[in-house]
């Protein structure tokens, strides 16, 4: 990598700074009650605007590559928060359903992921040896958002009430990510320092040159990489956008202790992260990966199955999270290894969707089929089918050689 004039401290503070804005997006459990309560609303039809957020969240990673190459990293960042910011300020002022879909849906969701996929495929590029650790402080910064606006924003809907809270949090939020933009630099990939030497990890291996969006495409790994992020974020997205519902109807527990479960999604969310993350750097990423699924398998098993208290509740809970946080930091090492640095906000981009589409899906199939319970059981069954795909990927078929 090249300098650009700038102590690697600065470019991983900037970096969490964005990040930690960004995540305070994953606080929106505790809007639902609230809105229902103040518009009477359904509160199926209130808890569905996460499920676009994600999806906008996760169809802006597909042109975010191109918009960073035309402005630039900081421009791109610091636009990116202040659309976030007015995004959730005008949100205040909402009174229907479709605008609530519309600004806290696909406007915040929209510039939330054009400025998440960006400052974490920039930092990757910055420390290409250490991709799973610097995925994992990146995203666990995303997670460490949510835990401490989980406070936040709570304390603002007791004194100030929802909309006032849409309008304070989008402040906030604004001076985070735009702050946090004039820290970062771009990333400039020279020539990677290469031998030919053990090809066992494929952490440990990357082609001679990177794929194109086009390359990747047609490589059956770029398919099978997406039906296994798809399942691990449709597990975890569909856990944080009911888990208080969950603890009240399936655990018995009130709604207080309930909402704690917030919390717990959080703080594991973000240890899974900077644990498995920086673990991925020194085993293979996709036994890691694999273990993930067969962890996250027997927990929504047991949601489905067992007879709930508040012991196994909360503990089937911060598994969950703890894998899904630890696949959302390994899937972009992940990609790195499969198909280079070079183009990797598009390539992970496009592998992103999975993202988008596992959050709706959770969504549509639990109203299909009418309740948690069926829709844990499907997601059971995508694990053990992710399962086993990690255990037997392997690299594309091209040459082969070790990075140093």
């Amino acid at each position: 990598m090249k300098s650009k004039a700038i102590h690697p401290a600065f470019l991983i503070l900037g970096t969490i700074i964005v990040q930690m804005g960004l995540g305070t997006i994953y606080t929106w459990s505790l809007f639902n009650q609230p809105l229902v309560n103040k518009f009477d609303w359904e509160l199926s039809s209130v808890a569905i605007t996460f499920s676009i957020t994600s999806f906008a969240l996760a169809f802006a990673t597909l042109f975010a590559g191109r918009l960073q190459e035309k402005w630039g990293i900081r421009k791109l960042i610091a636009l990116s928060g202040f659309i976030l910011g007015l995004g959730l300020i005008l949100t205040s002022q909402v009174s229907s359903l479709l605008m609530l879909y519309l600004l806290a849906g696909i406007v915040v969701g929209f510039a939330d992921g054009t400025a998440y996929i960006t400052s974490l495929s920039n930092l990757i590029k910055w420390f290409p040896n250490r991709k799973g650790l610097i995925s994992g402080v990146s995203v666990s910064a995303y997670g460490l958002g949510s835990l401490i606006f989980k406070y936040i924003n709570t304390a603002f809907i007791d004194h100030v009430g929802i909309s006032q809270t849409f309008f304070y949090w989008g402040i906030i939020v604004m001076v985070m990510v735009v702050g946090g933009s004039f820290l970062l630099r771009e990333a400039i990939i020279e020539e990677t320092a290469m031998n030919t030497e053990n090809t066992e990890n494929p952490q440990n291996t990357q082609d001679k040159r990177d794929y194109t969006v086009k390359e990747m495409l047609v490589t059956k790994e770029a398919y099978l990489l997406f039906i296994m992020f798809f399942t691990a974020c449709m597990s975890g997205l569909y856990l944080i956008s009911i888990v208080k519902d969950i603890g009240v109807q399936l655990a018995d527990l009130n709604v207080a202790v309930a909402a704690n479960a917030v919390a717990m999604i959080a703080i594991f969310n973000t240890v899974g992260r900077l644990i498995l993350g920086s673990l991925s750097d020194k085993v293979s990423r996709l036994k890691v990966i694999a273990s993930t699924f067969l962890i996250t398998a027997i927990a929504v098993t047991m949601l489905s199955f067992v007879h709930l208290n508040y012991g196994i509740f909360f503990a089937c809970v911060a598994a969950i999270a703890f894998c899904f946080g630890g696949n959302i930091t390994i899937f972009p090492a992940i990609v790195g290894d499969f198909f280079g640095l070079k183009n990797h906000s598009k390539n992970y981009g496009i592998v992103y969707q999975g993202f988008g589409l596992g959050a709706l899906a959770g969504s549509f199939i639990a109203a299909f089929l009418g309740g948690f319970k069926p829709t844990f059981i499907i997601i059971g069954i995508l694990c053990i089918l992710s399962f086993i795909i990690a255990i037997l990927i392997k690299l594309p078929s091209r040459l082969k050689v070790k990075i140093n």
